[in-house]
């Protein structure tokens, strides 16, 4: 029988909210979203954009008739307004300035980029593309609008109006860097390094500049430039904190942990010891390296800056789990579900935790709750069911494996799970069953072909029992278990001997200390008629397991075939300990004229034990 280990459990680790926008609504910018941040920043009037005003006042003057009266007034009560945060009325008064001037320029870029904050990007592209029409923007204007139209699902529009403001201001470098920033999520790596390269040129001492610069090179497989590029922004302004955690990254790739870890603890030091995000990813370094205590002390100092941080809390209960401090992960964890009872996944490891302090009732009650909150929260479900199989109790295994793959069969763990449960409760049509649909929906799983093969064997179907576990060894030459049961399964009939034993030995070169496959491998022997040999294999198995019964039945076969009848009665009489019930054993004694084992003391022992244990509680898995 294949082994039921504990599935892992994902956990939902991150309770941390982005706030790119100081008015965004909702995320709307997806993967342009630096791009956006960087360009998109007209979300309000504050000092550069009064210059920008001003600007484009001045331009508007010069190059077109007298300004309309009408017009001037609404844009400035649309701007008052926009300045006391009032979005409605500034959204009245720019609309109002169009209807007297529909050629205001400035009203419709007030109007994309207040739609944009609010996340109504239809309007929001649709003031962006007519800012963007005809001649005499600023190049400051063009890069804004191009912002919006990248963050509205339009890049290549925004990269027209980027050629226009380089057209414009060739000498402005914040054009080129968000030109390449676009070209680089548009997967244009190479025009993306171009714009990139051209902006530094007439701004070398940009360190957004040499950051892209850098994160194009990631894009482009040149991790060397990457790495001088992210350098150098943070030469020019070591405050920036994207090159750290872009650098961090790199190191971390390049199993450079200890490179990582000293760049991220230099800018809690240097830079802003309070960033969470930075001292998370710290965190989450140490804890690849299973260095816990660093991972503790980094948590601690984040609990310091904020005791109330769940995410924070949620990490250390992790690192206890890890540290098999049970006791204080369970104590964070039921603090956490005091003040969040809804995470569910958190309250699924709380479940796990107590089924590694062996306390079973409280782990099935954890696992209960979770369901009661959300029947279809599988995680739960699927780990109910798992521990009920260990425990033995296999009426409620059945019944919450069952709902899991109903409820999502693309899960292979639950089909197998649930189909032990069958075979173990002798219903073996199910089980057959069971694992026959995990393998419709799992053709590639070799555990699910080698599990079908066993239902098979119980419902003596020989042919198809080899057919499954060929199948399992195609689909891993290395799947041990399917080796030993396919090899073992010809010897015991004696037959494709020669296979027999070519199976066998893969499967003890897979796992030599496993004294099951060393008794197949010594039966196959023995079958082949190869009887010393066969002795010294299944006399190491009987060293490897103890308590096989059937290893020490093969025992007294050799020692019977070699002659050697006190060996073998007592071989045979150390099986029956083992297991009374074994009626062909008993019989086969009895011929042997090795006497009624049923009047042996030891074997009456045995029974009692067996009628006892039967009669005892299920033990602890």
């Amino acid at each position: 029988m294949a082994t039921v280990q504990k599935m892992a459990r994902p956990m939902a680790c991150s309770l941390r909210i982005d706030c790119l926008r100081r008015r965004a609504v909702r995320s709307v910018v997806g993967s342009l979203a630096i791009a956006c941040a960087v360009m998109a920043c007209a979300a309000s009037p504050r000092a550069q954009e009064s210059q920008l005003l001003s600007e484009e006042s001045t331009t508007r003057q010069a190059a077109a008739s007298p300004p309309n009266s009408a017009a001037t007034y609404h844009f400035m009560l649309g701007y008052q307004a926009e300045l006391a945060q009032d979005i409605e009325t500034a959204l009245r008064e720019y609309r109002a300035t169009i209807e007297a001037d529909p050629t205001s320029r400035d009203a419709k870029a007030r109007l994309a980029a207040l739609y944009f904050g609010l996340g109504d990007l239809s309007n929001a592209a649709h003031y962006a593309e007519q800012a963007g029409e005809g001649t005499g923007q600023t190049a400051q204007m063009l890069t804004q609008m191009a912002g919006i139209l990248a963050g509205t699902g339009k890049p290549e529009r925004a990269v027209e109006l980027l050629d226009k403001a380089i057209g414009h201001a060739p000498e402005r470098a914040e054009s080129y860097f968000s030109k390449g920033l676009i070209l680089l999520n548009l997967k244009r790596t190479a025009e993306a390094e171009q714009a990139i390269k051209q902006g530094l040129r007439y701004a070398p001492d940009s360190h957004v500049g040499h950051y892209y610069l850098g994160r194009i090179s990631v894009e482009m497989g040149n991790i060397e430039q990457a790495v001088s590029g992210f350098h150098q922004s943070l030469t020019v302004n070591p405050s920036f904190e994207p090159p750290y955690l872009a650098l961090a990254s790199i190191y971390e790739s390049r199993k450079e942990r200890d490179k990582a870890i000293g760049l991220l603890q230099l800018y809690l030091r240097q830079v802003n010891p309070h960033n969470k995000e930075v001292r998370r990813h710290l965190v989450q370094l140490h804890i690849t390296a299973k260095d816990y205590a660093a991972g503790a002390s980094e948590l601690e100092k984040m609990l310091e800056d904020d005791p109330g941080d769940l995410d924070a809390q949620l990490r250390m209960a992790l690192i206890h789990g890890e540290q098999k401090d049970f006791a204080k992960a369970i104590d964070r964890l039921t603090a956490i579900l005091r003040a969040r009872p809804d995470e569910l996944r958190v309250r699924d490891y709380l479940g796990y935790l107590y089924e590694e302090t062996k306390d079973f009732p409280k782990a099935i009650e954890t696992y209960r709750h979770n369901i009661h909150l959300d029947p279809r929260f599988l995680e739960s479900r699927l780990h109910l069911g798992v521990l009920q199989y260990r425990l033995k109790n296999f009426p409620e295994a059945i019944t919450h494996l069952s709902e899991v793959v109903r409820l999502n069969p693309k899960q292979p763990e639950p089909h197998i799970v649930l189909g032990l449960s069958y075979l173990q409760s002798d219903k073996f049509e199910q089980a057959l069953e069971a694992f026959e649909e995990g393998v419709t929906h799992h053709p590639k799983n070799a555990d699910l072909h080698f599990n079908l093969g066993t239902a098979y064997d119980k419902l003596n179907r020989f042919d198809d029992v080899v057919r499954a576990m060929e199948a399992a060894i195609a689909l891993d030459p290395h799947h041990a278990d399917a080796l030993n049961y396919l090899g073992y399964s010809y010897a015991e009939r004696g037959i494709k001997l020669d296979q027999a034993l070519s199976l066998t030995k893969r499967a003890v070169a897979l796992k030599p200390d496993n004294g099951y496959y060393v008794d197949s491998l010594g039966w196959a022997l023995y079958k082949a008629g190869m009887v010393e040999e066969a002795l010294k294999e299944i006399e190491r198995a009987g060293k490897l397991v103890k308590d096989d019964p059937v290893i020490y039945e093969h025992l007294g076969e050799i020692y019977l075939q070699q002659r050697k009848l006190a060996e073998a009665r007592e071989a045979w009489l150390h099986s029956l300990e083992i297991d009374p019930s074994n009626e062909k054993l008993l019989q086969r004694f009895r011929e042997q004229g090795f006497g009624d084992p049923a009047q042996e003391r030891r074997i009456q022992q045995a029974k009692q034990r067996v009628a006892e244990k039967k009669q005892a509680p299920p033990a602890s898995p």
